[in-house]
């Protein structure tokens, strides 16, 4: 063998020197050796050292010469090492993590024998845990051996078994025994070093107190000639164990090795030499294997979900589920959601799908989004400050934070003032992604979002690792992103239009009356409404509208508002088709799409992830998502016939006749005569109000005020004619300039200016998008010259919604002109052309 060699582990480069040293002088085993066993070893050590901080004892001259035992990693320590700071009384000391085998070579470089290791493990993200393990180190005294702690080890063993606990052997490779126990991670079973330490010393006395001509509790070397030491202070959380499978530095390089209890019963039993333990791994595995699953096996039987456990506890120790609402995953105690037992979300059944992501915008002490991935059955999370990426020339800070349970990818709310992370939470985009690189320095991913489209991101740990900074990431943007569009060819056609979504005219005729359009209702106040007895009242839900059109007891078709054919993007909605009257057919219903939230509420950002997606594996990763409902409330074709010209109150009753919902179709209940309780249900609900129908009216395929909506704040869609930049950052949008229809000539009129319901992502992202559309003069007139003073012009085809306080004088007080008053930024409304937008509430008359 050479004396050097430069060898690749893992993709670091190493150099191994020396090889030829021998380092056991009563055996002639040198380091090569040594670095062989290590290699050969590392699948079934690794697991039971990794997260764990290491002390080290080093022999550089053999075990003949002088033992360094190290703690602190020097400056010669590679970079790419992974390591964890402990602050002790006088210093921090930053531990090696023995993960992997490129570490674990560079240690048999540095003559590493012996890894000694604590019985508790740090999280993920830093944090230190519970012990997972329970150690009694029996140590025979002079005049004892191993035979003796053979015999206290199985008497140790009905101890623990009458506890829950499965002990496993393992001969030290010195001169004793060890028994590992692996304990519960389930909530209500939390044990500190502590509390694990007092349990194992009441053991130990116990042992003693009943065997005490061969057992002793006590340190004192005095009482120990002849006894076995139960050894229960290795379980204090600044103890340290040889770790299994660990060398020892003695003349021979004998192993703490796996035992099986008959062997115990050996009178021979001896310790394990290297090429033993390696024999013995190929024939039975790793006997301790078991210790890494722990009891909770009885409970969840997979290593998956115990993993789940650990790595939720540092989530779990930061918040209180009696006084926050967010989700605790499985085994928690959250009190977030009464409901979904019976709600929307408990439909979903388990499927093999795609890895999740979501991206939340948190407004707590500081703005930031957090950026989560499924992996291993947790969300690992990032904190971004300043957001996703847009631009691959500048990166963003990730911060590392601590795993998420899987349900909180779905979670949105207010995180009480006081708590941890206290604020608002909204999901900004979700979806699934694509994983092509996962290690602990280095994540590649392509996101697959159905409101925000396909992208390539990559998140690369920093050089920092001590202190705050070993969490530090950058997250970028790569310059090769999916989903290019391909040049069309010449010759080719554009798509036909079924491809684009639009119905063609031979497939909009649905039994009798040929093409059908949604009656549309006209925005009221409740005192609007003077006889409260000639209406009836249902909840407004905030989705899609659609008519469905059923044909038969297997086809359903979705048509929207305005003509598109939402089928194909709703698939799940074609359960209809089972719950209508198969002697009624066909028939023609009117509804509302939404997504509803885990407490049963429509969720109009939800909703979004499911839009304008057309092809099967678009829908399909969307739909693992989000899934969506259909809220029926009234019917335009019942048996063939057009029924829309008979009274609301017969065809309320007739839709009652023909459908049999279950989820995800419903038909919500109407109210009689009663707005005020109307009004309060849906405050109580948090829906966006109730619309009011007339008793007699017919369904007229146009607004009508025979149709009243009453909402709780008003709402109004606007033109985008303009933005002015923001006093902090000129580059970036500060408010936007909007215009509503004048209602002669087709002109549109000015209507103030949009400041606030932004994120900072947002304001980015509008201002990238409007640069493209600038224009030098303005597409509206009668704009005070307040707003016009430093106003980017932009072609007046965007629309989005606003809601609003009220409509008062404009300020100019010359032009007559009404503006909406305290306007907050709702959104976009991508399916809407400026010539579709209507003053839903004109402002009164001035006084």
């Amino acid at each position: 063998m050479a004396t050097t060699q430069t060898v690749t582990v893992d993709g670091h480069r190493l150099r191994l020197s020396n090889l030829d040293k021998v380092l056991y002088p009563a055996s002639g085993t040198t380091k090569g050796e040594v670095l062989h066993y290590l290699a050969e070893v590392a699948p079934v050590l690794l697991p039971h050292a990794a997260n764990r901080p290491a002390t080290r004892k080093r022999w550089p001259d053999g075990t003949g010469g002088q033992m360094f035992f190290q703690k602190n990693l020097d400056a010669s320590t590679p970079d790419w090492v992974k390591r964890r700071s402990i602050q002790h009384k006088k210093s921090a000391n930053d531990y090696v993590l023995v993960n992997d085998l490129a570490t674990l070579t560079w240690l048999g470089q540095t003559a590493t024998l012996e890894l000694h290791t604590p019985q508790w493990q740090f999280g993920r993200t830093g944090a230190r845990l519970d012990p997972d393990r329970l150690v009694l180190d029996l140590d025979p005294g002079p005049g004892a051996g191993l035979a003796e702690c053979a015999q206290v080890a199985r008497w140790a063993r009905e101890i623990l078994r009458g506890m829950g606990l499965e002990p496993y052997p393992v001969t030290s490779g010195s001169k004793g025994l060890h028994l590992y126990a692996a304990l519960g991670k389930a909530a209500d079973t939390r044990l500190d070093s502590d509390a694990v330490s007092a349990v194992a010393h009441e053991l130990a006395r116990y042992l003693e107190a009943e065997h005490p001509d061969l057992v002793v509790s006590d340190m004192s070397k005095a009482l120990r000639s002849g006894k076995v030491l139960v050894d229960w202070s290795q379980n204090n959380g600044n103890k340290t164990t040889i770790a299994p499978y660990s060398l020892r530095g003695l003349d021979r390089p004998w192993v703490a090795a796996p035992r099986t209890w008959a062997e115990l019963d050996d009178p021979d039993l001896a310790q394990l030499t290297p090429e033993d333990v390696l024999a013995r791994i190929a024939s039975d595995g790793d006997l301790l294997a078991p210790l890494l699953e722990g009891h909770l096996s009885a409970l969840e039987p997979t290593p998956e979900r115990l993993a789940t456990f650990q790595k939720l506890e540092t989530y779990r120790a930061k918040r209180d589920p009696a006084k926050t609402p967010e989700p605790f995953g499985p085994g928690g105690d959250s009190q977030a959601d009464p409901t979904s037992q019976a709600g929307p979300a408990s439909r979903v059944e388990p499927v093999e799908t795609d890895p999740t992501f979501v991206i939340q915008e948190h407004h707590a002490r500081r703005l930031h989004w957090d950026f989560r991935l499924e992996h291993e059955g947790v969300l690992v999370s990032w904190a971004l400050p300043r957001g996703e990426p847009t631009d691959p020339a500048k990166n963003h800070l990730a911060v590392q934070t601590e795993d998420h349970p899987l349900e909180y990818g779905s979670f949105e709310g207010s995180i009480p003032g006081g708590e941890y992370g206290a604020g608002e939470v909204t999901i900004w985009d979700s979806g699934t992604y694509d994983l092509e690189k996962w290690r602990d320095d280095e994540v590649i991913v392509t996101l697959h979002s159905a409101e925000r489209g396909a992208r390539r991101l990559a998140l690369i740990r920093t050089g920092g690792r001590d202190g705050d900074a070993e969490n530090n990431w950058l997250i970028h943007l790569t310059k090769a992103q999916p989903g290019a569009p391909a040049p069309v060819s010449a010759g080719h056609s554009p798509p036909s239009a079924p491809e684009t979504g639009q119905i063609p005219s031979t497939q909009r005729e649905a039994g009798a009356g040929g093409r059908r359009r949604p009656m549309l209702a006209t925005a009221a106040a409740p005192g609007d409404l003077t006889r409260t007895d000639d209406w009836a009242f249902e909840m407004k839900w905030d989705g899609f509208r659609a008519l469905a059109h059923v044909q038969d007891t297997e086809t359903v078709r979705l048509v929207s508002r305005s003509g598109q054919d939402l089928t194909v993007t709703f698939p799940e909605l074609a359960a209809l088709a089972a719950q209508v009257d198969a002697t009624r057919l066909p028939v023609v219903l009117d509804g509302e799409i939404v997504a509803l939230d885990r407490a049963g509420r429509p969720d109009f950002r939800r909703l979004q992830h499911r839009a304008n997606l057309r092809k099967e594996r678009d829908v399909n990763r969307a739909k693992a998502q989000v899934q969506v409902d259909l809220m029926l409330f009234d019917v335009l074709v019942a048996d063939g016939d057009d029924v829309t010209g008979r009274p609301y109150t017969e065809r309320r009753e007739l839709l009652e006749s023909l459908v049999t919902p279950s989820a995800p179709i419903h038909l919500p209940p109407a109210f009689d005569g009663d707005l005020d309780a109307a009004l309060r249900t849906s405050r109580t609900l948090r829906l966006e109000g109730v619309v009011a129908k007339r008793h007699g009216s017919t369904y007229a395929g146009r607004r009508s005020r025979e149709w009243l909506k009453i909402k709780h704040q008003a709402m109004q869609e606007v033109v985008v004619v303009g933005w002015r930049p923001g006093r902090a950052d000129a580059s970036v949008m500060g408010s936007l300039l909007m215009a509503v229809p004048d209602g002669e000539g087709g002109g549109l009129r000015y209507v103030g200016r949009v400041g606030t319901g932004f994120s900072e992502r947002e304001r980015r992202e509008i201002t990238a998008r409007l640069r493209g559309m600038e224009r030098k003069t303005p597409g509206v007139s009668g704009v005070p010259a307040e707003d016009a003073s430093d106003a980017r012009w932009v072609t007046p085809s965007l629309v989005g919604e606003v809601t609003y306080a009220d409509w008062a004088e404009g300020s100019d007080g010359a032009s007559g002109e009404r503006r909406m008053r305290h306007s907050v930024w709702r959104g976009w409304r991508p399916e809407k052309s400026a010539e579709d937008v209507v003053v839903e509430a004109p402002p009164p008359a001035a006084t």
